[in-house]
């Protein structure tokens, strides 16, 4: 218990005080309390008879003030890291608010301790705010003890106030031994300090335009790659776009000392530079296997950190990476296991130089604060071109099921998007797409024969061309994005060609008319569907009309169920559903699998903004969202085989009695979104809005050409 200096207090006052000015403190430690009423010997100052002439002693509010930190913190170390502290005085002490965890480094708090006395030992947990000291006896402890407790220390950027409380032992034992990840390798020096200075010369920092090499400003720190751009959009590589100029010339030297010392089989072809500041860091992950190859180089320049490395199963190991070290990434360290850095502007470190890399040292005598400089890595890696087959298949993207895509943001995406689940997959089903195509629906019958003779007609998406043949006195020409689908048109006498909805061959003003109907929904983002209908009025005339068709979130509506929800109660659509589920289903197990992927090994190298996947509807039923993959089973006996090959890897994702199933993207729109849509669209009016059998519907008219 606390006393200070040359005072000796009542006993029945300080027990009193000490109750009432913390009663959680009195229910743990009441038997110290009765030790006081009792008059014990306590601090190593004994209580005579002569009580009543200390009763008139009365303490300074600065004494009270400590007093009541000091209770605080012994009641806190019991309560939180179950350190129960003596009422006697000993030679071992705990400080808290003295540990490496809240910025204390062991040199400061040292040369404090030996103004104590003799110190003997000087554990410092990691990341704990307290330390233990041990001196020579317990006369040195207990003079440590009142000298001592309060001491105001400077450490760094902060003042820190130093409470000692006695404890009966110090365990020795307080350490953690553990060895490198299987497959890692730490090697010391690995470039000279002249080579050092030359590499981080070659980095150029500032901005460019041109496209050698791709450099961003991220959250945690600044990336430049060189070879091929590493997005942290999808953790992956663009493979089929290198980036010119390959690696800088001045890491020649470095990777052929790598092939040579045996460290790696073949020159890497990409590398990205990371430089952090101090309080940077980058979150735990694992580099993507079925981008790049085995194994990983990672060069550190500037200054050292620590990298934290955790295995599926809860195993971490901490390593000190000392400056113008070489790390090395192999098997199981590459691919297993998650690494990263903690952002903080402190590292735990061995004293000791001796130990300067691999594991950190599990002697807590030997640990210390080290403050981080601006860090520089270069991260070398061989871009992989094949599936990685690797031996820990729970992990590897590249032997996992194919998980839903995300809902596109940038363009690049969208295309990509596009390209797998609605150009390829109309490709492979257009023959048996076709043979499903064949009634025009009525209110698109009547928009088409209402036009006047010889008005020329344009259908944007046309498909097989059931529409291009309606009113025989207009002059109608068909696009599609899908060969196979215009080919049939023409087979069909019609006029089509290929063409993207978003880039029509056809001049400006030169139609009368535009349909495009179950089109604009295959566009994936908003800026996509809207220069979608921009296109649209480009190719009408000043007074020419446009009907637009878009499938519709409300397939209910005005409690009249669509036809497409109505055709459920079927026997074969009934059945169809429960295959659908089935595939539902798997796409909703391989989300739950990448979640639980993405929780325990944050396989990502930057913690974005993750956008939602987009989920496999079920047919026939209502839609739960707005992005989403709609089935369908491939029939066609004719090809079939080919379907079941080409789609193997693009769109189907089980082959079943019937055939492959493809899964095409849809974004359906909810009541208002196309007519709003269509009037943010200078100079045209919506003529009429309506819902047909499932689909939103919107006619309007070109009312003014756009000067620009």
């Amino acid at each position: 218990m606390v006393f200070l200096k040359d005072r000796y207090f009542c006993v029945e006052i300080v027990a009193a005080e000490w109750k009432q000015q913390n009663s959680n403190f009195r229910k743990t430690a009441g038997t110290k309390y009765e030790d006081l009423a009792r008059g014990d010997q306590i601090c190593g100052c004994t209580m005579d008879s002569s009580m009543d002439s200390t009763r008139s002693v009365r303490r300074t509010k600065e004494e009270k003030k400590l007093l009541r930190r000091q209770i605080k913190a012994s009641h806190t170390l019991l309560k939180h890291e179950g350190i129960s502290t003596a009422s006697h005085p000993t030679k071992h002490l705990v400080v808290s608010n003295g540990g490496l965890g809240n910025g204390v480094s062991r040199e400061s708090l040292l040369e404090v301790l030996k103004e104590g006395g003799t110190v003997e030992s000087l554990l410092t947990p990691p990341a704990k705010p307290y330390a233990f000291v041990t001196y020579s006896s317990t006369e040195a402890g207990q003079n440590a003890y009142t000298l001592l407790n309060g001491r105001v220390l400077q450490c760094h950027d902060q003042s820190v106030a130093l409470y000692f409380s006695y404890v009966e032992k110090v365990d020795s034992d307080r350490s953690v031994s553990s060895a490198l990840p299987p497959g890692l390798s730490v090697l010391e020096d690995f470039v000279s300090p002249e080579e050092e200075l030359q590499l981080l010369q070659a980095v150029d920092w500032t901005p460019h335009t041109d496209d050698v090499t791709v450099q961003k400003a991220l959250k945690h720190r600044r990336v430049k790659h060189y070879g091929y751009e590493f997005r942290y959009d999808n953790n992956n590589v663009d493979k089929d776009k290198p980036l010119p100029g390959g690696l800088p010339a001045e890491c020649d030297a470095l990777l052929q000392r790598c092939l040579a010392d045996g460290h790696i089989s073949v020159l890497p072809d990409q590398l990205t530079v990371n430089q952090y500041q101090s309080g940077q860091g980058i979150p735990p992950h694992v580099d993507t296997h079925s981008a790049f190859e085995d194994p990983i180089l990672s060069l550190s320049l500037g200054a050292k950190t620590v990298m934290d490395f955790k295995h599926p199963d809860g195993r971490s190991v901490a390593v000190v990476l000392p400056e113008r070290s070489l790390l090395v990434m192999k098997g199981e360290s590459r691919y297993l296991w998650t690494h990263g850095i903690t952002p903080r502007k402190f590292d735990v470190v061995p004293v000791s130089e001796v130990e300067g890399s691999g594991v950190m040292t599990s002697d807590l005598s030997n640990l210390t604060l080290s403050r981080r400089g601006t860090r520089t890595s270069l991260t070398f890696r061989k871009i992989r071109h094949i599936p990685c087959n690797c031996a820990y298949p729970s992990v590897c993207d590249s032997q996992q099921p194919p998980s839903p895509p995300t809902v596109p943001v940038a363009e690049g995406d969208a295309c990509y998007l596009e390209e797998q689940y609605v150009h390829q997959v109309y490709e492979e089903i257009s023959s048996h797409f076709s043979s499903t195509r064949h009634s025009p629906w009525p209110h698109v019958r009547d928009f088409l024969l209402s036009l006047p003779p010889g008005s020329v007609l344009a259908d944007i998406g046309c498909g097989n061309g059931k529409y291009l043949g309606i009113n025989p006195e207009v002059i109608s020409v068909g696009c599609d994005r899908s060969a196979n689908l215009v080919q049939i048109c023409v087979e069909r006498g019609y006029e089509a060609l290929v063409s993207d909805a978003l880039s029509v061959p056809l001049r400006s003003g030169s139609c009368d008319a535009c349909i495009s109907i179950a089109v604009i929904h295959h566009f994936s983002t908003q800026e996509r569907r809207q220069a979608a209908v921009r296109e649209l009025v480009r190719l009408l005339k000043v007074g020419g009309r446009a009907l637009i068709y878009v499938w519709a979130m409300e397939q209910e509506y005005n409690k009249q169920k669509s036809k497409y929800l109505k055709e459920r109660t079927t026997g074969a659509s009934v059945e169809r559903s429960g295959e659908l589920k089935t595939e539902e289903n798997m796409f909703n197990q391989q989300e739950e699998h990448d979640r639980k992927i993405r929780s325990d090994m944050k396989c990502t190298e930057e913690q974005n903004v993750t956008q939602p996947r987009i989920h496999i509807h079920t047919n026939r039923t209502a839609f739960l969202s707005q992005d989403l993959l709609v089935p369908w089973h491939f029939k066609c006996n004719a090809d079939k085989n080919k379907g079941a090959r080409s789609g193997s890897t693009k769109g189907p994702l089980e082959n079943t009695s019937e055939g492959p199933v493809f899964h095409r993207y849809y974004h359906v729109f909810q009541q208002g979104e196309l007519e709003e849509m269509c009037c943010c669209v200078t100079g045209v009016k919506v003529l009429r809005s309506y819902h047909d059998q499932g689909n939103w519907c919107v006619e309007l008219e070109k009312t003014h050409c756009n000067s620009s």
